[in-house]
């Protein structure tokens, strides 16, 4: 290996490792819902793993979207709602869900960034 550069297995086992297998989150949430973390979660996220604390203290401030989240943790969309998802089943995030309505996938990812 090249002085400087990670081993690329680590971005292929951490996920995995990250979710504890898991592939299925315990409730589905919306590439574009936004969470934003309750009092709860900020103390709880002192004694939390890394994922969880970052997941906490990113969205502490303002809310942020399941894919800011994972874009921010460089973990896949899947990874970051499966660990989201978990964090809301444990009271330590609040889940906004867009507003329903049957467009496609593109037209409520602009909703949601109008509602920012």
């Amino acid at each position: 290996m090249v002085h400087g550069e990670e081993d690329p297995r680590g971005a292929l086992v951490r996920p995995y490792a990250v979710t504890k297998g898991r592939t299925e989150p315990a409730h589905e949430i919306a590439i574009e819902a936004l969470m934003l973390t309750m009092r709860r979660g900020i103390e709880a996220s002192r004694y939390a793993g890394r994922d969880q604390r970052l997941i906490a203290n990113l969205c502490t401030d303002r809310p942020q979207s399941l894919a800011e989240i994972a874009a921010s943790l460089r973990v896949p969309l899947g990874v970051a709602r499966v660990l989201v998802a978990d964090m809301i089943t444990d009271g330590l995030l609040t889940l906004h869900e867009p507003v329903e309505a049957e467009d496609s996938l593109l037209e409520r990812v602009l909703i949601g960034l109008r509602n920012l």
